[in-house]
């Protein structure tokens, strides 16, 4: 159902779009401000109200340029409802509130606490059948060690990243110098076979 105003002189304006039995938008809808929303309602209302009302009741709007884009966030910035920062650095777990089971400092062993922390995970999954098991009133602590170790798994494995960026780009970068010596040879070749048909055509015109 499509509400409607009417101010005089000026011919009918949609002042509301609301479609029974459809989902509403999202609570984040919300934070979308004013000076966002006022570029576009003017060309919002002509598309909305174009296919309603005749062109003899009808305002018809023309846009001179598109709107002005927002200027660039700093700092932190609202995405469906989480938090996130411009600073594109993983955060510790400290800093997220989360204790870590591994040691601290550069020099980690990052496959050697892998390991460790997997077979602490399984090690924790087969109790948590057991308490399911006899005392399933209790396994909401053996949840949170599981869900303690994940965290701490998906930490170690975010800070390998960088050095997983630096082993692509270096594949990628072999695969292309691969190429491109695969195919200096496939010209040499080609070059050769060439020169070859050349010196067979030479032959068979001198022998005419």
């Amino acid at each position: 159902m499509i509400g409607l105003k009417y101010t005089p002189g000026q011919g009918p304006i949609c002042s509301s779009f609301n479609i029974d039995g459809h989902l509403l938008p999202p609570p984040l809808a919300g934070h979308q401000t004013y000076h966002r929303r006022r570029p576009a309602a003017p060309l919002r209302r002509q598309l909305l109200c174009a296919d309603l009302f005749p062109s003899s009741r009808r305002k018809t709007y023309y846009p001179t340029s598109a709107p002005e884009p927002p200027p660039p966030i700093q700092g932190t910035y609202l995405l469906y409802g989480a938090n996130y920062t411009t600073d594109d650095v993983l955060p510790s777990l400290e800093d997220q509130g989360v204790r870590q089971l591994y040691p601290k400092g550069p020099n980690v062993d990052f496959k050697k606490e892998l390991r460790s922390l997997n077979r602490e995970l399984q090690l924790h999954i087969l109790e948590l059948a057991d308490v399911l098991i006899e005392r399933p009133s209790q396994y909401a602590r053996r949840v949170e060690d599981i869900s303690l170790i994940f965290k701490n798994l998906h930490h170690l494995l975010n800070s390998l990243r960088p050095h997983q960026a630096r082993a692509t780009l270096i594949h990628i970068l072999e695969l292309q110098i691969q190429r491109r010596k695969q195919a200096v040879e496939d010209i040499k070749r080609r070059r050769e076979e060439a020169q070859r048909l050349l010196k067979e055509a030479l032959g068979t015109l001198e022998g005419q």
